[in-house]
């Protein structure tokens, strides 16, 4: 491959970020006064808390997958305003105001979103926003879920992780009990807490596989479909993977290395897991593709 064609996509991405900095730069300074304290509020609130540590992930790559499409984003522009930004930036303004004043974060952080999307529209079109629309939909990961809600559909999740970790570890020769959701391996009793199975860890997850396939854009809508379906099951599996972790440390080497370091390592270890299950179970179904094709 000629180096100069593999080089050619960011440098167009850097000239086109360049050439709309000067329009954009007042709209990014006034994000900025309205969203620092939001943002400095979640990073030492909300989001350094175990069930919402997600948050800056997709915060990040949500702005990562904006700056990408820019130039495509560009390329659809209307070239006029779009009449729908008004209302929308309205509602935006208010979820901001309605969230400040009474300290409701998912207003704040929906307010966010729907005020960046109220600026594209105004500024570039509908065009725009149709190119970026999965950057805004992966965005709405961010907002936290009313807690009766999370709640109701966690006990269950966690029962179900609870009852697979028992077995599992039961089948491979493990002293374990459990009692709801309380595993006991030999002489220390772990909580699954909604931490390591919750209705939050599987969202975080979902989203995980969702920008994964976002990314690789595959031009079989088999392989997409079930790839998106299978990531529920994936996610399931890499939250039990995480709690098996848990009670073997714990087994091991005593409840201090399990509530320990090795307690936010194995945060880690879901994560790597459930992105190795997806490469996996992609490159299975590509592998099925070829298959049925041959």
């Amino acid at each position: 491959m000629d180096p100069g064609l593999a080089i050619r996509p960011h440098t167009a991405l850097r000239a086109a970020l360049r050439a709309a900095w000067p329009d954009w730069s007042p709209v990014v300074l006034g994000m900025l006064v309205l969203y620092v304290p939001t943002f400095y509020r979640l990073f030492t609130g909300l989001w350094s808390t175990e069930e919402q540590a997600h948050g800056p992930m997709i915060l990040l790559l949500s702005l990562w997958l904006i700056v990408r499409q820019w130039p495509a984003m560009l390329a659809r522009a209307d070239g006029r305003p779009a009449a729908m930004g008004w209302p929308v930036l309205g509602v935006g303004l208010l979820l901001y105001i309605l969230g400040r004043s009474q300290g409701i974060v998912a207003f704040e952080i929906a307010s966010f979103i729907v005020l960046l999307a109220a600026v594209l529209m105004l500024k570039c079109g509908h065009g725009a926003l149709r190119v970026q629309w999965f950057a805004f939909f992966f965005m709405a990961f961010m907002v936290p879920l009313p807690g009766p809600l999370v709640g109701m559909l966690t006990m269950p999740m966690k029962m179900a992780v609870s009852w697979a970790t028992e077995h599992v570890l039961f089948a491979a020769g493990f002293p374990i009990a459990r009692s709801g959701v309380i595993l006991q391996v030999g002489q220390y009793q772990l909580l699954v807490a909604d931490a390591c199975a919750g209705l939050q860890t599987l969202l975080t997850l979902e989203a995980l596989g969702l920008f994964y396939l976002n990314v690789v854009r595959h031009s079989s809508a088999f392989r997409n479909v079930w790839l998106a379906l299978l990531i529920v099951p994936i996610s399931f599996t890499a939250n039990v993977i995480r709690v098996i972790t848990l009670s073997l440390v714990t087994y091991y080497f005593g409840d201090a290395a399990g509530q320990g370091f090795l307690h936010g390592f194995a945060g880690i270890v879901l994560f790597v897991t459930a992105l190795l299950l997806i490469i996996g179970v992609d490159a299975f179904l590509q592998w099925f593709v070829r298959w049925r094709n041959s």
